[in-house]
């Protein structure tokens, strides 16, 4: 797998692309923000709300590729605050179902951290739900679970459950520790 950042111009590029992808995910169970059934509008208004944040600058977009097609994607919410110049929020890691077990999810955020130590983000940290089996994948890569809050979102299927919070540290700013640099 490949895994390549866009810009708001190759992610308008791959619009449809990405909106199968999310269309794919939600059918297949993530919990990212949508209620089945999805509909393809509401798809595309997702993608041209996280596409104008490309483009102001307030967010990464990684895609993974396999042989021409997006498998995966994952975005980094950059904290735009004077105060939190250091830490990121990792979101929307979506895999194809198609491509899931065949180390995408890995792949693309081993490239996230990547980009977060580029731009000196040395806290990232995460939701999923808990329970899931995203959360093996995060304590694998060595993220922390900090908590959960119950009842914080529903399944596509409209199940209430609760989301479990993780962060991982790739480096203190206080003591300089910058893997790479």
């Amino acid at each position: 797998m490949q895994v390549t950042m866009l810009d708001a111009a190759g992610a308008r590029e791959h619009a449809p692309q990405l909106r199968a992808l999310l269309l794919d995910a939600v059918a297949h169970g993530a919990s990212v923000g949508f209620l089945l059934p999805l509909p393809e509008a509401q798809a595309d208004a997702y993608w041209r709300a996280m596409i104008d944040a490309v483009e102001e600058g307030s967010r990464i977009l990684l895609a993974g590729w396999r042989d021409g097609a997006i498998v995966g994607t994952v975005q980094l919410d950059l904290c735009m605050k004077p105060n939190g110049a250091n830490r990121a929020e990792v979101q929307k890691l979506l895999v194809h179902s198609g491509a899931r077990r065949g180390g995408v999810a890995s792949g693309l955020m081993a490239a996230a951290e990547h980009q977060a130590l580029a731009l000196r983000r040395g806290l990232l940290f995460l939701d999923t739900e808990a329970g899931s089996d995203a959360e093996a994948l995060y304590a694998r890569l060595g993220y922390t679970r900090v908590g959960e809050l119950p009842e914080y979102c529903a399944t596509p299927g409209g199940a209430w459950r609760a989301t479990a919070i993780w962060y991982k540290t790739l480096f203190l700013r206080e003591r300089e520790e910058v893997p790479g640099a």
